[in-house]
């Protein structure tokens, strides 16, 4: 069977590679902007494919309850329902039925909640979910997971670590029994992938057991699931350096919901491939733009008179076109196109960052880069704000 993760050069524990998938090939390091909703909020799939970003996510628990599997599967599937040429990665949903779901119930073969929409119960098993992101022709499939809140005792890790790795193998049952019916789909790159997530918390011996259950199932790819859920800063990067060392080599690491630029940067030092994070467009929304000297906030009173671009050098078209003086009276007149041209901004920071990481693990330079960028990026050097 061809290989669905391609290393082409090594820097420490950093690595270069590709991903191949239906819908194109990935390279990583690479962040992936969050469409929750089958959309990244304020930005259309052309600006986002202009920005240079070739993978998405959305989240297949949104989508399920609204707008549900047949208005999607009547349009053609995921990628002709959100006009998305690139590839697509579908999250199972696990966290946010517990975390946006006080009634949720965790059962051993799956929730029970209730919808936040219309209140009707709804129940997602392992093997639905795998059996939704195929009909949608996903090309990266999350298996269902069980995040335990933060923050919480061993024991419930414990559980919740178990009943993760019996789903993974519930939902690799049926996801080779669904691809075994087309015969196209058998092997990479017309196949789409599926990747385990890990559990356990901020127990290292318990993410060491999640991640060797899941490395013998030979699946296409881990996630680090569990991680900055509320935890402190330091439990977070120990979580993710118990965890790596047990996953596979040649498969792709993806740390979920992750992070600032300097986290994706240490993470990257750690062997992590994949990054997604609500950031880029959360902070847009709060007019907040990131720069190469950390955050700027439109707050500030000074920026009402500065001609310059949120940053210079960059490409985006918030840059080429627009002052911080035009973009702090659009945030403060609450105007719509601030929000958009600081969330392109945003984006474009993060899929350039992802390059500049790849243009220098490409040369050799990795641990230079790395050293001069924390040294303006580090938490607590943000003082823009």
């Amino acid at each position: 069977m061809a290989p669905v993760f391609q290393t082409e050069k090594t820097e420490g524990n950093a690595r270069l590679g590709v991903i191949l998938t239906p819908h194109g090939r990935v390279e990583t390091p690479a962040f992936m902007p969050v469409g929750t909703a089958a959309t990244v909020k304020g930005l259309t799939p052309r600006e986002l494919w202009e920005l240079g970003a070739r993978i998405v996510v959305a989240n297949t628990y949104h989508l399920f309850i609204r707008p549900g599997v047949v208005p999607v599967r009547r349009c053609g599937g995921l990628h002709a329902f959100m006009a998305w040429p690139g590839v697509i990665l579908t999250d199972s949903g696990g966290y946010q039925i517990v975390s946006l779901n006080q009634l949720a119930q965790v059962l051993d073969d799956g929730v029970v909640f209730r919808s936040p929409w219309d209140g009707t119960l709804v129940t997602l098993s392992p093997k639905l979910v795998v059996s939704v992101q195929l009909e949608w022709g996903s090309d990266i499939v999350m298996v269902l997971d069980h995040c335990p809140p933060w923050p919480a005792g061993r024991r419930a890790v414990q559980q919740s670590v178990e009943r993760t790795v019996r789903w993974a193998r519930q939902s690799q049952q049926v996801f080779w029994e669904k691809l075994a019916k087309n015969d196209s789909f058998w092997s990479p790159p017309s196949r789409p992938l599926l990747f385990g997530i890990v559990q356990g918390g901020v127990y290292a011996d318990l993410r060491k057991a999640c991640a060797t259950a899941l490395a013998e199932m030979e699946l296409d790819g881990y996630a680090i699931g569990g991680v900055s859920v509320g935890e402190p800063e330091e439990l977070l990067v120990e979580s993710i350096e118990a965890t790596v060392p047990w996953l596979p080599t040649g498969k792709p690491r993806y740390a979920m919901g992750l992070g600032e630029p300097w986290q994706v940067v240490e993470l990257v030092a750690r062997g992590v491939d994949l990054f997604d994070c609500v950031l880029p467009t959360r902070l847009a929304r709060h007019g907040v733009a990131y720069t190469s000297c950390g955050r700027l906030s439109l707050r500030r009173k000074e920026l009402s008179e500065d001609v310059s671009p949120l940053e210079e050098g960059c490409s985006c078209y918030a840059c080429q076109h627009f002052s911080r003086a035009y973009l702090r009276h659009l945030w403060k007149a609450r105007e719509i196109l601030g929000v958009v041209l600081l969330s392109l901004h945003n984006t474009c920071y993060y899929v350039s960052l992802m390059q500049r990481i790849r243009d220098a693990l490409r040369a050799g330079e990795w641990e230079r880069f790395r050293r001069a960028f924390l040294g303006h990026n580090r938490k607590g050097g943000e003082v823009w704000e």
